[in-house]
């Protein structure tokens, strides 16, 4: 083997630096990603699982006409401050679907105050010293201790902390998707095929594929103007409403489904569509019968990733007025309604350190079913991938 001459062995010399610079540099930005990730992860899980345990007392509860009446009486003198006033407005109501509980005396674990909540989990808290002593008492007896919080996941919105939950946001949020959904995949899907497989190659429709790719760099916050002007002043659908917002959603969702089924639809070889019309098929039957089966597994993976962005959305949906204080869940898209991120966003205003908690939880819920949905599209596209 013939020994380059030093000019040359110099430049490879050099080009070998610059390479292995790179190298350092990629993969130097490739931990700081990482590095950020991991601290991001860890900073929300420490912040938010305290959020998924709940103070809970043990304590005498009576159900009598004075009770009733003043629910303070319900529980005894001693816990009557640390029980969650929640919890005791909830006697009248015990008592009004189960009429036999009247004038019974039961032993149950209820509540307890958000301060008592605070107190357990060893952060700071306003209770005085008599009352810290009370709860050491109890937990030393047993009848004070953290549970696992099921309000975080069965109740709705609150103005306490330790009654809050997103029951009421991710009903709102799957009655908003079911609408999103049902009119962006098949609108998106049919505009893909007609533009894909159909539509002569003119100046209209080179300018409706130009707009439609400018559609999807538009800020969401666009697309709730445009659905507060179009949907709920022009064609009256209740403000607040997973209608309004699912339909604003839609929209923003459009682009997203249009470009990834027309990228799908490309990905079927040419020689499919010949085969199809070798053997007789009409234009509709080659599409139906032959291309779309096989570009399918490409359009639903659009869809999911399309749909799991609609789901992280919450500046179309405050213009459209779906930031309303919803205790209970709605009954259908017509009633008014929140969705997750406007529920994490209404908590991360308020001061008290409970609701700074219950942020970091609903966070981990959605990353939660947002990474959910990533994976299922990757599976999708996994499992029914073909190579041509």
């Amino acid at each position: 083997m013939a020994t380059p001459d030093p000019h040359t062995a110099k430049l490879l010399k050099r080009r070998y630096r610059a390479e292995r610079r790179f190298k350092a540099l990629c993969i130097g930005a490739l931990s700081v990603a990482v590095a950020f990730l991991v601290l991001f992860f860890a900073d929300i899980i420490s912040k938010g699982y305290p959020a998924f345990q709940q103070a809970k007392i043990q304590t005498e509860v009576t159900y009598s006409e004075r009770s009733v009446e003043t629910p303070l009486a319900s529980v005894g003198e001693d816990v009557r401050y640390l029980v969650s006033r929640g919890f005791l407005r909830q006697i009248p109501d015990q008592v009004e679907r189960d009429p036999e509980l009247m004038g019974e005396t039961v032993t149950r674990w209820v509540t307890a105050d958000t301060d008592v909540d605070q107190y357990l989990k060893g952060k700071h808290s306003k209770l005085s010293e008599e009352d810290e002593r009370i709860v050491d008492r109890l937990a030393e007896e047993g009848r004070a201790e953290l549970a696992f919080n099921w309000n975080l996941f069965t109740a709705g919105d609150s103005n306490m902390p330790e009654m809050a939950g997103i029951r009421s946001a991710v009903v709102g949020t799957l009655f908003t998707l079911l609408v999103t959904m049902l009119v962006s995949f098949p609108v998106g899907v049919m505009t893909a095929v007609y533009l894909e497989e159909f539509a002569p190659d003119n100046r209209l429709t080179r300018a409706i594929e130009v707009n439609i790719n400018n559609l999807a760099a538009v800020p969401s916050i666009l697309y709730g103007l445009l659905g507060l002007a179009v949907f709920i002043n022009f064609f009256g659908v209740p403000r607040s409403s997973a209608l309004a917002g699912g339909l604003t959603l839609a929209l923003m969702t459009l682009p997203i489904i249009i470009i990834s089924t027309r990228a799908a639809l490309r990905s079927v070889p040419d020689s499919i569509r010949e085969g199809a019309f070798g053997v007789g098929a009409s234009r509709l039957q080659m599409v139906v019968h032959h291309v779309l089966p096989l570009s399918l597994p490409g359009i639903l993976t659009g869809s999911i990733i399309g749909l799991a962005q609609a789901m992280g959305e919450t500046a179309p949906l405050l213009i459209v007025g779906m930031m309303a204080f919803i205790p209970a869940p709605p009954d259908g898209v017509l009633d008014a309604a929140t969705v997750l991120p406007a529920q994490i966003f209404s908590w991360a205003s308020r001061p008290e350190r409970a609701f700074a908690e219950l942020t970091a939880a609903g966070i981990i819920v959605l990353l939660a079913v947002l990474l959910t949905l990533n994976a299922a599209a990757v599976l999708l596209r996994k499992r029914f991938e073909r190579r041509w």
